[in-house]
Parts: structure tokens; C-alpha cells; sequence
């Protein structure tokens, strides 16, 4: 730190301050986070994420949140293992294309397992960078028919890959994260509709967050790379017929294209966010693989019974990486989160010692069915993240703490309100307060949350 003296002539001053370094997006979010106590991280585990009671709050809203948009699409969702022998990476080709950017795994004592002759190097296990070669061995594993193409698969299990660590970076770059992935097994006809799907879903799901689909987002036809698997032909057909759904779906002018940038099995539609401070993320993507199916031998029984048909499988994901989402959200909000997502709700604040009874009671009401005097609470209903501020501090520091912390509603209970049935309500941003009954609060927060506000 140093200090400057003297005097500056107000155009100056204004031009300096301007051209000074903005913090950078990490910096916001950890600031954020501290204040918010949402994530943390440690060298124990490099570009591994703790999150912390309320950021899994958000995490989890997240991943609810696309898994309800998934049930409409006809995704149906499956939970993977994490290590797989090396034997299925040299199948899918990773072990020869991704091996550097993996983690191996080998126990401490061979001796259990069963090596039957067999070389150690078959009995190396691979943590998974991704979820594609297990989702094909799913499919391998019953006789498939061209009358339950497309099949959907999506998985939210977390995969790790090895990242160097001088390129880590708060939430955006990690060696372990999480993805709302998904896989699409099809006929060649049906690619276009599912690619279609998928764009809209993704819009539909930025809209949501308040980001808009035009000026924020940019999309990416991603083409053969130098080291790729397969024939040039198919891959020239794949990428014209993700050009030809771009056309369509973003209109003249609406897409760009990144030469080489492609995945080693297939070209890609990249989906690119700008955050808050003008940086741009990888989130969705779409990829198109004619390489997988072939090299795991994936079939189905065509209409006029042929067996040998091989489905075209299409890699998808709306927000990539949950956590880099997260991050951006977190630029994006500024730590005001909106109601439906916010871990933060409501807290309600008695007004002196006397009323934390009818406070807590405020609580439990606001919980929803989650909390009952049962012994298993039921699996339905809306429930909200309330809390009941019962410092000795003055309703006013108790007041402007809710307001520092981020909480949407704040919720007072005193005499008078106890007398009417009412609660007084006013919100992080306004100061003007209202009486509402807790049955009107409850059905005010359905509508919030129904409506993602």
C-alpha cells in the first residue's frame, strides 16, 4: 500500500479511477462467499470445492431445477460409478486421446485382485472425466429395438480431471466438478428435433436466470480437431448438420464458427456465457458423436428387423459445469439472489424475548410439511429456508445483519402482531413493511418460488 499526495484536476481524477483494474470474477465470488458462507476451498485438495451448507442449497436448487426441465424433454436419469479399468478408456479411445488430462487409479494391494495371469496394467483403474463411456455400456446391455430411440440419459455424478494446477481458478477451473450431463441414442431422422430440443432448453434455462439469450450468450459450431477418431466424410456430414439446426435455431448471423475446436469423436455446438465482468464461459454444449456407437458396437433392431443398425448418440449439457455456473450466477446476482433460489429466504426477527415462541412457531409454519409433529416427514409439498434471529441485539442491527446477508424477506413479530395474527414483512430492498397474515406469506412464497422470481 502506498499513498499519493497532492492535487488532481477533477477530469483526471475521474480518467484515473476508470482506467483502474476492476476485481477480478473470483475475487467477487470468494468475497461473496465469505460473506454469504457459501463455498471454500483447500490446498489439501486442489481445484476440489467445499460447499458449505447454504452454497449446497444453491447447488441442490440447481440441479432440482434441471432435473424438472429434463422430465419434459423424456430424459431419464442414472447414476454411474466414478472408476472404471482402463480397459473401457482404451475402448472409447480416451486412454489414447485424454489420458493426460486423467487421473489413475491403482490400489495399494494388487494382491486383491484377481489377476488370473492377466498383466497388472488390466487391473489400472481410470477416475472418469466424463460420463459417455459408461452411459454407452448402459445401453450395450439389453437388446435395443428403433421403437424406444431416443433414448435419454442424464447423470449429475461428479467427475475429475487433471487439470494443472497453476491454471486453477476459484469455481471456474477444478480438477473435480459436477455436470448436468447428458446422453441422446437416436436414429439418424431424429437428430435434428433432439439437437432443436436441446438449444431451446438451454434459452429457455438462461431466461430463467435473467441472462439474456442474445446479448450474453454466443454460440459455437466447433469443428474437427487435428487428432480426431473416425473419417473425414462423416465428420463433414455431422458438422453440416449441426450448421443446418444452428441456421434455424439462432437465425442469420447467429452462431460462429471455431476451426479445429471440436471434441476427438465428433464436432460441437459450444455454448458461451459473458460474465459480469465481460469474461466469456464455457457452459452448454452439444456434441455429435458417430465415433462412440462404433467402438462400444452399439446396435438396435430396425422396423423391418435388421439387428445391425448403429444409433447416433448426442452429448449434451444445459449449464456444463455446476460449479462454473455457479460462479457465474454469482457475478450475475451480485450475492441478491433471487427468492426461488436464494438459501437464504426469509428469517424472522421477535421483537424481544416474549415472542420468540410465536417467531419459532412463524418457523415452522413457513418450513411447510417438511416439519411435523410425525415421526417421517412427507416427501412433498413447498418448504423454505427460514430462520429465527433471536440475538440480544436491537431489531434495527438484527434488521440491517438479514439485509448484509442477503435474506429476501425479513419477518417481524411483536405484541400488536401477535394481537392481529399478522406478521410485519418488508424486503431486503425496501424498507416500506406490510401486515400479512403467515397463511398469506406461504402462498406469496409458492408464487415466488412456481415462478423462479
Amino acid at each position: 500500500m502506498f499513498r499519493v499526495q497532492g492535487r488532481w484536476a477533477r477530469r483526471a481524477l475521474r480518467q484515473y479511477s476508470t482506467n483502474l483494474p476492476k476485481e477480478s470474477s473470483t475475487q467477487t465470488n470468494h468475497a461473496i462467499s465469505n460473506k454469504q458462507l457459501l463455498y471454500l476451498t483447500d490446498p489439501v485438495t486442489p481445484g476440489s470445492i467445499f460447499f458449505l451448507p447454504h452454497g449446497t442449497r444453491i447447488f441442490n436448487k440447481l440441479v432440482q431445477f434441471m432435473k424438472n426441465q429434463q422430465l419434459k424433454y423424456g430424459f431419464q436419469e442414472v447414476i454411474t460409478p466414478l472408476i472404471y479399468k482402463t480397459k473401457l478408456w482404451e475402448t472409447s479411445g480416451h486412454w489414447d486421446n485424454y489420458k493426460e488430462d486423467m487421473f489413475k487409479v491403482v490400489g495399494n494391494d494388487l494382491s486383491k485382485e484377481e489377476l488370473e495371469g492377466e498383466d497388472e496394467h488390466l487391473h489400472e483403474y481410470g477416475l472418469k472425466p466424463m460420463n459417455c463411456p459408461g452411459h454407452c455400456l448402459i445401453y450395450s446391455k439389453f437388446e435395443r429395438s428403433y421403437n424406444e430411440l431416443p433414448i435419454r440419459l442424464s447423470d449429475f455424478s461428479s467427475l475429475h480431471r487433471n487439470e494443472s494446477s497453476g491454471a486453477l481458478s476459484g469455481l471456474t477451473r477444478v480438477r473435480r466438478f459436477h455436470q448436468d450431463d447428458g446422453h441422446i441414442f437416436c436414429e439418424l431422422h431424429q437428430i435434428n428435433q433432439e439437437i432443436t430440443n436441446t438449444i431451446n432448453l438451454i434459452k429457455d434455462t438462461y431466461n430463467v436466470f435473467g441472462i439474456d439469450s442474445v446479448k450474453d450468450v454466443d454460440f459455437f459450431l466447433s469443428t474437427r480437431p487435428e487428432k480426431y477418431m473416425g473419417e473425414s466424410k462423416t465428420w463433414d456430414e455431422a458438422e453440416k448438420q449441426l450448421a443446418d439446426v444452428l441456421d434455424k435455431a439462432t437465425g442469420d448471423g447467429g452462431w460462429s464458427i471455431r476451426e479445429g475446436d471440436g471434441a476427438f469423436y465428433g464436432p460441437k455446438i459450444d455454448v458461451l456465457l459473458t460474465d459480469a465482468f465481460g469474461k466469456k464461459h464455457q457452459v452448454g454444449t452439444i456434441q455429435l458423436d458417430f465415433q462412440l456407437p462404433t467402438r462400444f458396437q452399439l446396435k438396435y433392431i430396425s422396423q423391418n428387423g435388421d439387428r445391425d443398425n448403429q444409433p447416433i448418440m448426442v452429448h449434451r449439457a444445459v449449464f456444463g459445469s455446476l460449479e462454473r455456473f455457479f460462479a457465474i450466477l454469482l457475478d450475475h446476482y451480485q450475492g441478491k439472489w433471487p427468492f426461488w433460489i436464494n438459501p437464504r429466504q426469509a428469517v424472522v426477527i421477535p421483537v424481544s424475548d416474549k415472542h420468540h415462541s410465536a417467531a419459532e412457531s412463524i418457523r415452522r409454519q413457513l418450513l411447510g410439511d417438511i416439519v411435523t409433529d410425525d415421526c417421517v416427514a412427507p416427501m412433498t409439498g413447498y418448504n423454505f429456508y427460514v430462520d429465527v434471529d433471536t440475538r440480544s441485539e436491537t431489531v434495527g442491527n438484527r434488521i440491517k445483519d438479514a439485509i448484509h446477508k442477503g435474506y429476501s424477506y425479513i419477518l417481524m413479530v411483536g405484541d400488536k402482531d401477535i394481537e392481529n395474527g399478522t406478521v410485519a414483512v418488508r424486503t431486503r430492498d425496501l424498507r416500506k413493511v406490510s401486515n400479512m397474515t403467515v397463511n398469506e406469506i406461504y402462498k406469496k412464497f409458492v408464487e415466488l418460488e412456481k415462478n423462479y422470481q
